[in-house]
């Protein structure tokens, strides 16, 4: 969720954590299928690879495995290097308070967004997906398609709905969002990274 939108969910989320702690516990730990989503239990998980080669006779198996462990790690490192607290809209109230570096959902896509480009996969493409857009909450996701495939047919990849712990599901059968995709801000975000990256290598060659 972006900055300035999540601040009202955290402080909502945060006023009711102590009631929330005693009621619920985290959702990966009482199993790994809650409806339709679906919690990637390693960094090799059958089920993900299984699901993600299925998108298409075209798709390598060696692309799928190579997205399931780079999402799934992508989660572990920065729910680590961020230290993500359950739930996420408190994380977002810490975010936003300045006392943790990272956590919010468009963070976690656009860390998830680079990772996966960097691959340079052959027969999968990658998708921004957003639900809820422009209200207090939105949502982002990546979505990971076969090459040419509808949007719609993709299998979704989300590091911040479950604290850093990978969710995955196909795109229509998400049973908490409705996902559209934004090619545009796909284009956006991963310009930002390329110009970032490359001003670091010049600062670096400057340097050396």
């Amino acid at each position: 969720m972006f900055f300035h939108r999540s601040l009202v969910l955290g402080a909502s989320t945060f006023a009711m954590v102590p009631l929330l702690v005693l009621a619920v516990s985290p959702p990966w730990e009482s199993g790994r299928r809650h409806g339709e989503l679906f919690v990637a239990g390693s960094a090799d998980d059958a089920s993900l690879r299984t699901r993600i080669a299925a998108l298409s006779p075209t798709v390598s198996p060696d692309d799928a495995r190579r997205v399931a462990y780079a999402a799934y790690m992508t989660g572990l490192e920065l729910r680590r290097e961020w230290h993500v607290v359950w739930l996420p809209g408190l994380q977002n109230l810490l975010v936003n308070m300045g006392a943790r570096k990272g956590g919010l959902c468009f963070q976690w896509a656009t860390e998830l967004l680079v990772r996966l480009d960097a691959l340079k996969l052959q027969t999968l493409e990658l998708h921004w997906a957003e639900s809820f857009a422009n209200t207090s909450g939105e949502h982002n996701v990546i979505v990971v398609t076969a090459r040419g495939q509808a949007f719609e047919e993709g299998i979704l990849l989300d590091n911040w709905r479950y604290s850093g712990h990978l969710v995955w599901t196909q795109v229509a059968t998400d049973p908490e969002y409705h996902w559209t995709e934004n090619k545009s801000e796909l284009v956006r975000r991963l310009g930002r990274a390329r110009d970032v990256a490359s001003k670091h290598v010049r600062s670096t060659m400057k340097s050396n």
